[in-house]
């Protein structure tokens, strides 16, 4: 084969033994004599694999009895929509603290079904740290303080849960879920795109503690109301089938792992190697404030733009994929999702070193 080692943002890499479980599967899953994307959804065999994918995501973030879990459809910006259109009312305050894109992108589309407040913004250092939360200008009557703890694009993480003063927090895990333990109690809302460290894109898992859902109003379509589709338990409509069967098969591959206490000493490891080698380079560098760090994407800079299409083109042949910067902040990035092992990282970290000295 000539995989590679796979450092998209996303979708990013899945784990291999589920690649190649789905593959054996692919025609013929389980008892069924045919694809689980060809099985009713509302079959015996599809409900027995929901449930259990649900019980087994409980078990690894362990989730309390008063949340529901949804498997829902459209990425997790389809969701900044729905988030205020069934948690808060047109005339009801919200506030977003924006750490960076998608935090930004969160409060914009939230603009014409609440009145949005930006309670702390990271505009001011270009998004490269957190606003201290002393400085947060929180409304006692807002509806939900929203937040993404890990910004793809910029690199910057939240390392713990920020207080929320009271109004119930929500949170865009889109691409550090399952990444490290999180108390899920601390939250009224968690919610994610799969394309990162959950599966395919196209699915978004939902926990919502039950009292949120009293809020969804009656009068807005049963389609984008969160408390209709717990009801129906994640199937009002048909779901993405292929994408919660591939999201089971990650949960499975993570219990066999550790759970995710493992998976975060994993993931430690591996960002500690390579921003440990971008700082003592004297070649790369990271513009993130140390505190605010992602384990999960990491940017980086070379000391000239000239050398940025060398550096992509010999990485790609040297087996290292997708490591360009996102355009709005350009130079490198790589991510660091469950998925990739500490061998990708440590083959990165030995070619960085290798164009460092063949072009300082």
């Amino acid at each position: 084969m000539s995989r590679t080692y796979n450092f998209s943002a996303g979708p990013a890499a899945l784990p291999e033994p589920v690649l190649r479980r789905a593959r054996d599967e692919m025609l013929e899953w389980g008892k069924a004599r045919a694809s689980v994307m060809e099985v009713s959804h509302r079959g015996k065999d599809f409900i027995a694999l929901a449930q259990k994918a649900e019980g087994d995501l409980r078990t690894l973030m362990g989730i309390p009895q008063n949340y529901k879990v949804l498997f829902l459809q459209g990425g997790a910006t389809q969701h900044f929509a729905q988030i205020p259109m069934n948690f808060a009312r047109r005339d009801q305050g919200v506030d977003y603290v924006v750490t960076g894109h998608w935090s930004e992108k969160a409060a914009k589309e939230a603009k014409p079904l609440a009145q949005v407040r930006i309670a702390a913004s990271g505009a001011e250092s270009k998004f490269t740290a957190i606003p201290p939360r002393a400085q947060w200008q929180l409304d006692a009557d807002a509806a939900y303080l929203h937040y993404t703890p890990n910004e793809t694009i910029h690199g910057v993480e939240f390392h713990d849960i920020p207080d929320a003063g009271g109004a119930p927090l929500i949170a865009d895990m889109s691409s550090n879920i399952l990444s490290r333990p999180v108390d899920v109690s601390k939250f009224g809302v968690i919610y994610a795109g799969a394309q990162k460290n959950i599966g395919a894109s196209g699915l978004v898992v939902m926990i919502v503690r039950e009292d949120m859902l009293a809020r969804c109003p009656k009068d807005i379509p049963k389609i984008f109301n969160y408390a209709e589709h717990a009801a129906n338990e994640s199937m009002l409509n048909t779901p993405n089938t292929f994408g919660w069967y591939l999201a089971g098969l990650v949960f499975e591959w993570l219990l066999e792992q550790g759970g995710v206490a493992a998976i975060a000493q994993r993931n430690l490891a591996k960002a500690d190697l390579l921003y440990g080698y971008i700082d003592n380079s004297g070649f790369y560098k990271n513009p993130v404030e140390k505190s605010a760090r992602s384990w999960m994407n990491v940017p980086f800079t070379l000391p000239r733009e000239e050398l940025d299409a060398a550096f992509l083109k010999e990485a790609e042949s040297a087996g290292l994929m997708a490591l360009k910067g996102h355009r709005a902040v350009g130079g490198m990035r790589a991510s660091l999702y469950n998925a990739m092992p500490l061998e990708g990282v440590q083959t990165l970290v030995d070619f960085m070193k290798d164009f460092a000295t063949r072009n300082s």
